[in-house]
């Protein structure tokens, strides 16, 4: 079973930047595309991202030009660099693949607030 480790979140300003981090347990590679959603409080669960191995990537329209979506294959690492961050990007973040047909990890919170 993969297992799907995700970190990097915390509490910023609006306006600041993270940077959070996919460590998956399997070869990312062999799992295709890669996504990153998110969950705010009592929302659904939300597809922010995604990045074929190839590397093509989308977005959502409101992370558009403000995230980017990587993907290490070497270190089974997928990354989102969040810029200029508002608070209603504030919500637990996970990734997947696309599709959400892996075991969910624990999500990393991100938290925007002055």
């Amino acid at each position: 079973q993969v297992q799907l480790v995700e970190s990097g979140g915390g509490l910023v300003q609006p306006g600041g930047s993270l940077r959070l981090s996919c460590a998956s347990s399997r070869s990312i590679f062999n799992l295709g595309t890669m996504a990153w959603y998110r969950q705010a409080p009592e929302n659904q669960r939300e597809l922010v991202a995604t990045i074929t191995t190839s590397r093509r990537t989308n977005y959502a329209d409101s992370v558009k030009d403000r995230f980017t979506i990587s993907r290490d294959n070497a270190k089974n690492t997928v990354y989102l660099q969040m810029n200029n961050l508002k608070p209603e990007d504030t919500a637990v973040y996970y990734c997947n693949q696309n599709g959400g047909s892996l075991a969910w990890g624990q999500g990393t919170q991100v938290t925007v607030s002055s």
